[in-house]
């Protein structure tokens, strides 16, 4: 069952752990209009289309298209939700609606959510910034201790380096809470101080 992971005045995130390797999918819902995306159709779609139902979900945003992320892409598009992701990351999915382009915005019901192009983790691994509040869906591009694997095919560690440093830590406030594709939260304050040790051990 969905959990109420997060909330202010003007939003709202549930958070659901599926499939083999604990993959986290989220819902941000506009607490004025009840309008919500998901992040990540990754597993388990009776569970997904059950939340869409429940939330007014009007689309899907995938973070990469690496498996564990996009099993229920299928079974999501079937029932009418569009999913979108970018361009370079396309290919690795069955099938998808639209294109996530860098540095747009994403309206969800009054809330505006601000696409980031992070790659590294795969050449189109996108993190979403909630405008507004201090919140940063990061996929599998920032973790709690480091950045996400790069030692898949497409994934690069230098890239995923640059990404979070001039992408993520530069520009935002130390105190947004970091959301990321599996396992727990944390902060931009709490990861940015350890750059140069990911760096030095090079994963």
């Amino acid at each position: 069952m969905a959990e109420l992971h997060f909330q202010d005045e003007r939003a709202e995130i549930h958070k659901l752990v599926v499939g083999p390797v604990d993959n986290n999918v989220f819902v941000l819902r506009c607490r004025e209009t009840g309008e919500s995306v998901l992040i990540d159709a990754a597993n388990e779609h009776e569970k997904l289309l059950e939340l869409c139902r429940r939330l007014d979900v009007r689309r899907v945003l995938e973070t990469h298209g690496h498996w564990d992320h996009i099993q229920a892409v299928p079974e999501i598009r079937d029932a009418g939700y569009e999913v979108g992701i970018t361009g370079a990351d396309a290919a690795m999915l069955p099938s998808y609606d639209f294109v996530l382009e860098h540095d747009a915005v994403i309206e969800v019901g009054r809330l505006r959510l601000h696409t980031i192009h992070t790659p590294g983790h795969t050449p189109g691994s996108m993190c979403f910034r909630l405008e507004g509040s201090p919140v940063l869906f990061s996929g599998d591009t920032l973790f709690p201790g480091g950045p996400g694997a790069t030692s898949y095919e497409g994934g690069d560690f230098p890239t995923i380096i640059e990404s979070i440093d001039r992408l993520l830590f530069a520009p935002l406030p130390a105190d947004t809470l970091v959301l990321p594709g599996h396992g727990l939260d944390t902060t931009i304050g709490a990861e940015s101080p350890h750059l140069q040790e990911w760096v030095d051990r090079g994963w």
